[in-house]
This record gives structure tokens, sequence and C-alpha cells, in this order.
């Protein structure tokens, strides 16, 4: 089937499917890569997509890469959900994904997370995949506030309140990408590091989100009008994800991140059903996301690489 063909499919798939997690879809990839930039492989029946998978086709350290965009936490594949027993059920998650194998281009190195729910990898292991598991933190119901707030550990509510009495913050959603990136800038500068990603990037991917009306920023505010700390959060029909945060280091004993953090998971019970915070590998950040009461979730990083020189060069720069 034309690129081309697939494409349009896909994209009549990503305006109907509600799984589909929002990085995955049409738009979010032409924001983020140009539309030109990512490709996708489909199973298809009389005009069904019964199973599908984006990836991102770049050049790079003398391969071609099939991958996914920065500011994703996930890609992999998509299949359509099929009832029954559970043998049946696996039986089509393997048809379905030996046959997106089976289309991929021609690779030198292939990578990508997939979302927690797509368990099953075993198709891949078959043909030569390995994996890596990564972890996540997520609230799988935002119902009740009154279950999430306790579910806070005592430091958490603790800081809520020291921002909101001591500082007297207010957590403000008319301000826009322009004030959240100074904060942004200041976290990396901490680390001794820049923005890990271009700011051009990240205008074109909020005015996308803008655009599909899926995205909230929260920034922290004092009396005088100095901005604390702010999120940067991004939904579709099934979760809200905690896309960026940044604080000002002069100010972080203010309690200004747990705030915004919790406001933005009071926000995102009025428009989804889970909160996922994007967990790191990092041991301080984990503590942080664990702190809100989250459950752990296992993911699945996919990938293979066909030269060996390729592989060792991965290891070095620690991509692998």
């Amino acid at each position: 089937m034309p690129w081309t063909s697939r494409k349009a499919l896909y994209r009549a798939l990503c305006a109907t499917e509600k799984t589909i997690p929002i990085f995955a879809r049409d738009w979010w990839l032409d924001a983020l890569v140009g539309a030109a930039n990512w490709d996708v492989v489909l199973v298809e029946a009389e005009g069904r997509v019964l199973g599908a998978m984006p990836f991102v086709r770049n050049r790079h350290l003398g391969a071609w890469w099939l991958s996914q965009p920065p500011l994703s936490q996930t890609l992999g594949p998509w299949i359509r959900p099929l009832a029954g027993r559970e043998s049946e059920r696996l039986e089509w998650e393997v048809r379905i994904m030996t046959d997106l194998i089976a289309q991929l281009p021609r690779f030198g190195h292939f990578i990508q997370n997939w979302h927690h729910s797509r368990g099953n990898w075993l198709p891949f292991y078959w043909q030569g995949f390995h994996q890596t598991v990564r972890y996540t933190y997520v609230l799988d119901d935002l119902s009740e506030e009154g279950r999430l707030w306790e579910g806070l550990r005592g430091s958490v509510r603790g800081d809520i309140r020291k921002a909101q009495q001591r500082y007297k913050l207010t957590v403000r959603s008319d301000l826009g990408l322009e004030s959240l990136l100074p904060l942004l800038r200041m976290t990396f500068a901490r680390q001794g590091r820049h923005l890990p990603y271009p700011e051009d990037l990240l205008h074109r991917l909020d005015v996308a989100c803008a655009e599909h009306d899926c995205r909230r920023i929260f920034i922290a505010s004092d009396p005088q009008g100095c901005l604390h700390a702010g999120e940067y959060l991004v939904w579709d029909e099934m979760t809200a994800y905690d896309l960026l945060s940044g604080s000002d280091p002069a100010l972080r004993q203010s309690g200004a991140t747990s705030l915004c953090k919790w406001e933005s998971i009071r926000f995102a019970a009025s428009v989804t059903r889970s909160y996922d915070f994007e967990g790191s590998m990092l041991e301080p950040v984990e503590r942080q996301l664990r702190a809100f009461g989250a459950e752990q979730r296992a993911y699945t990083r996919v990938w293979k690489t066909r030269s060996p020189l390729l592989k060792v060069a991965l290891l070095l720069l620690g991509i692998l």
C-alpha cells in the first residue's frame, strides 16, 4: 500500500479511535517531526484498520533509525481490541504484530517505548528484537478528590499547605508557554544543562495542542508576581500526562512544585480518567512521583540494532 494511502487511513483512525494515546496521534507527530518525517505500517481489512504502528524515520550515525519523537513518552503498536477468550486475544495480537513487523522498512536501529497497557511483545522477541523494562507512575482513577488527597504522602500535603498558607501562592492557568519557558531553562541550568529540546519545537507543539484543546499550563505565582514553578499538562480521552515541569531554584522551598502538580491532577479529573506522571528512572525524581500516591507501571522499551558496531556506539552513548 502506498505511504500516502497508509497515512490517510491512519489519520482517519486517529480522528475516531479514542484508545490511541496522544503521543501516537497524527497531528502530534506532524507537530514534532513534520508530516514528511513519520510513517506508519498498518494491518487492515476492507478499509478497517486492525493494527497500526507509527514511527519516525531519520538517518543518524550512518544508519536509518525507526524511533519516536522527542517529548513523547511512548509510541509503539496499536491493536484493535478483540473480545473473547484469552487464547484468542493473544493469537490475534501475535498475528497483527507479526504482520506489522513484516512491513517495517529496512533499518539499522529500531527503538521505541511502548505504552504500559501493551505488555505482549513476544512476536518482536521471536524476530530478534530486545526489550528493557522502564517505569512510570499512574493515578488510575481521578473520580474522588478526597481519596486522591489522602493518597498523598504527608510531606506533599505539607508542601501544598505551605505554598498556599505561608507563601500565599496561587496557581494560574492564564499564562502561556512564554511564562513557563524561563522556569524550564532554570531547571536544566541548575543541572548544568541546556534545554534538551529546541524552543521552536515547544512552540510548534503548543500551537498544535491548543488547536486540539488538550493542554493546560499551570504556574504558581506569589502576591508579588514572582513565578515559582510550572507544569505543562496534555491529555487524551483516556489519560492526562505531566509533560513538562520547571521551577525557580531560588524559590524551591515554597512548595510550588507540589502545588502545581496537585492542581494539575484536580483539573485532569475534569477532562479524562487517569493521570500519568511520565515517571523517571532517576532516583530523586522517582521518589517525588511516588509520594503523590500513584501506582508503579512497567512499560517496555523495544529495540533492535542490526550492526554490531552501531550497537557498541549506542551503548557508549547511553542510548541502550
